[in-house]
């Protein structure tokens, strides 16, 4: 039986990312759906608005009350979803605004975020080569490497959402809709409902895509609980090892005249 000078420091350094990032990853498996919920809720808007478009007979009258509401331009659904209201003597509603700004710093931070993932799942995947050689983990190193390759994948649907995210920014801003040129556009090609829907549509898409990457991390949840539960008795064992031997020969863990066994090399069998 190979002896060990005491846990290895790559163990407790496994052991702490068994601990936190399971803690973390409780968060991410759930945040994604709350901002799903909201990209969809945007998604609906704008759809319900391109409904209403697609069929509303253009106003020619004119209300002496610029806070009038719109009634050939507005959707009751869009303004109960997201309060977008169209009035007589305003540019395009204050609540499109907002969501395009909600939109464009969603893109940035679901880009950073993935980026910063990726490289993290790019040093684990080196770090998880150096496990291979404590044999008393053999039997999780399938759930670890899984592990990586959720988080690897969802920072790559991170990315993509940041991606289609900034793109439905950009094409919501390319519609005017000014009341009067959007008037002027249903008296004509009826153009705007159509870039409407395909905002929408994208939307949605990024909107999916959190909810499959939440799916991914929190399909992690058992298989952390099994690798720290291993990496944990592991350690304990090493310990235990350790202290045995030390009593065996009179204390500091090595025989007289050995210089002992590099730490961490074996786990004890």
């Amino acid at each position: 039986m190979s002896r060990s000078a005491g846990p290895s420091p790559l163990l407790e350094a496994a052991l702490n990312l068994a601990r936190f990032h399971q803690q973390h990853e409780r968060f991410y498996s759930t945040s994604p759906l709350e901002t799903a919920l909201r990209l969809h809720r945007h998604a609906r808007t704008l759809s319900a608005l391109a409904d209403r478009w697609t069929v509303a007979v253009p106003s020619v009258r004119r209300s002496p009350n610029p806070f009038a509401g719109a009634d050939d331009l507005n959707s009751e659904a869009a303004t109960a979803l997201d309060g977008v209201l169209f009035m007589e003597g305003e540019g395009r509603p204050a609540e499109i605004t907002a969501m395009i700004r909600e939109l464009r710093s969603q893109a940035e931070a679901f880009t950073g975020g993935g980026e910063w993932l990726g490289n993290a799942m790019r040093s684990s995947w080196e770090t998880a080569a150096s496990m291979l050689e404590f044999d008393g983990l053999a039997e999780v190193m399938g759930e670890r490497h899984r592990i990586i390759s959720n988080d690897w994948l969802a920072a790559h649907m991170q990315s993509l959402i940041g991606v289609l995210l900034a793109r439905a920014a950009d094409m919501l801003e390319r519609v005017d809709l000014d009341p009067a040129a959007l008037r002027a556009d249903l008296r004509g090609s009826r153009t705007g409902p159509a870039r409407v829907y395909a905002v929408a549509e994208v939307i949605s898409r990024a909107a999916d895509l959190c909810c499959e990457s939440a799916e991914l991390v929190h399909d992690n949840e058992r298989r952390w609980r099994v690798c720290r539960n291993r990496t944990q008795q592991l350690v304990e064992a090493m310990g235990v090892d350790v202290a045995t031997t030390g009593a065996a020969t009179g204390g500091g863990g090595k025989e007289p005249g050995t210089s002992g066994d590099p730490s961490g090399r074996t786990s004890p069998q």
